[in-house]
């Protein structure tokens, strides 16, 4: 009885947001153009102006803007809850989350004090003539963050997670019972591995991959022609949800960038340009603690990256705009978080005078440049890679590093890890347990950062194309299980957490595809 009004503010909602857009705009226009022909009969009017916005390849420009929009937004559900529901349903998870940003905002105050630097200032003339002239070299006189610390790292984001239990929920009446063996104690639905196997149907054994069936020693006439011939021929319909279904099964090197643009609805014109030019006269003008951060972060991670180092002031071109990007802040929408807020110098405590800080919402953790760093292989022009940076993040990437009931959630994810890795390798799960080496200690880390970094960055891309076609982030947990499958039998000797973390400390060899299709379908 109430799903057609809810329909129907949905379509509302989508007809608003379309309108809003330059697409809409640009549409008007062209129908002003197919009106304006003069063989156009007065009576025809209607069908010769839809036959010639189709004909100019209208129609599939606004098919990719709604599928976008649906990717990006999830149905309301009915009956409608509260606004607070609607980012996270569970109160105490609510809470946990309220908690675990006063802390993250308490060390990033305390760092202010200790360091007698403010949140954010106006740099003088001198400094923003120096960043404009350094701006495609930033990494090379960089400021000062010798007392930097990252706010937070995934081992921090792991002690909260592991506190965590549902208050009303009684688990058993055995003293020290658990939920299984997990230290995820949340009582959250986690899929299957039949549930997943069909999910990832693509992905079985008998199917051609990229990754695999593209490698030199193999003919390129039994799997990587053909496979170009369909992807040309996907990349020329321009089509966000061909696109996806052709990449479950990997994307092409050649086409990776024009297929996850694709499928991330990203498209790139003079307004883009324009407002990520401004962006960077943001950074020109003002000096943020975040921006130090940030330096840091790239410091720790990517610089020291055999991988990535050679990318460090991409990183920055892209990771410095992005704190000042306040479009970011639509995704908290869909976010458990809430933006954190400063006040302005003198006025604490007064509500009219809270800014949002950093701009865009979103405080850096140790790895967070991470996100970032795969990309520049796929993308050599700094204003695409920023784009699809925040695509990724805003739809995917926030997730792994907040507190929520989603399934895609870096909660259901742990929890989905440990579910399958009890079920698949029982043995290895007790022995592990026993020598007080929890399996999620150790893979945490590689969750929260989408295995980059940890993996060599070609596997990550092929990691990182599974996502965006399945939109799906589950599959960092089947991967993550594969790994400790694979690693079992030097795994069942170690006798120490430090001993496991040895046997798992180095992963670039390893065949992500080959490994996922292992752990869904061989067994």
């Amino acid at each position: 009885m109430g799903e057609p009004p809810l329909t129907q503010k949905y379509m509302k909602e989508l007809i608003h947001d379309l309108k809003a857009s330059k697409l809409y705009t640009d549409l008007q226009n062209a129908a002003q153009v197919e009106v304006a022909k003069t063989h156009l009969r007065l009576s025809d009017v209607r069908k010769g102006v839809q036959t010639g916005l189709v004909n100019s390849g209208w129609d599939r420009k606004l098919r990719n803007a709604i599928f976008k929009y649906i990717q990006c937004h999830p149905k309301i559900p009915y009956p409608l809850p509260p606004a607070d529901h609607m980012k996270e349903p569970l109160l105490y998870l609510r809470k946990a989350q309220q908690n675990w940003e006063k802390r993250i905002l308490k060390s990033l105050n305390s760092m202010c004090t200790e360091l007698n630097m403010p949140l954010a200032r106006k740099r003088p003339e001198k400094e923003q003539r120096d960043i404009i002239h350094r701006w495609t070299e930033l990494g090379t006189d960089g400021p000062d963050l010798t007392q930097i610390r990252p706010v937070y790292a995934p081992k921090d984001f792991l002690e909260v997670i592991i506190g965590l239990s549902n208050p009303n929920y009684h688990n058993g009446d055995a003293p020290g019972f658990h939920h299984l063996w997990g230290i995820v104690q949340v009582p959250l639905k986690v899929k299957s591995i039949n549930k997943l196997r069909l999910q990832y149907s693509d992905m079985a054994i008998n199917q051609g991959q990229s990754g695999i069936d593209d490698f030199g020693d193999i003919p390129p006439e039994l799997f990587e022609s053909d496979k170009m011939k369909i992807g040309k021929k996907v990349v020329n319909a321009c089509h966000g949800p061909l696109a996806q279904e052709f990449s479950k099964k990997g994307c092409p090197t050649c086409l990776r960038a024009t297929l996850w643009c694709q499928m991330l609805g990203v498209e790139i014109d003079e307004e883009d340009i324009l407002y990520y030019e401004q962006l960077k006269v943001n950074v020109q003008q003002h000096d943020l603690l975040v921006d130090s951060l940030l330096y840091k972060d790239v410091k720790l991670t990517a610089t020291n990256d055999d991988q990535y180092f050679v990318f460090e002031d991409f990183l920055y071109q892209v990771l410095l705009p992005f704190s000042r990007d306040t479009c970011v802040l639509k995704h908290f929408a869909q976010n458990s978080a809430t933006p954190p807020k400063s006040y302005i110098r003198g006025k604490m405590g007064q509500e009219e005078y809270a800014v949002v800080y950093p701009p865009n919402g979103v405080i850096p953790f140790h790895g967070f440049a991470m996100y970032v760093a795969p990309l520049c292989y796929v993308f050599n022009e700094p204003v695409c890679l920023y784009y699809v940076f925040k695509e990724l993040y805003c739809r995917y990437f926030f997730r792994l590093h907040s507190i929520s009931s989603h399934p895609q959630g870096i909660l259901a994810i742990s929890l989905l890890f440990e579910s399958l890795l009890q079920i698949h390798e029982p043995e290895l799960y007790f022995h592990l347990k026993t020598v007080g080496c929890h399996p999620l200690k150790i893979s945490f880390k590689w969750l929260v950062r989408a295995f980059s970094g940890y993996l060599s960055s070609d596997q990550v891309l092929l990691l990182w194309d599974r996502i965006l076609a399945h939109s799906s982030l589950e599959i960092l947990a089947v991967l993550a299980v594969a790994i400790f499958s694979f690693r079992k039998t030097n795994l069942m000797k170690v006798q120490s957490y430090n001993a496991a973390e040895a046997v798992l400390a180095d992963l670039t060899t390893l065949q992500v595809i080959p490994l996922i299709q292992l752990s869904l379908f061989s067994k």
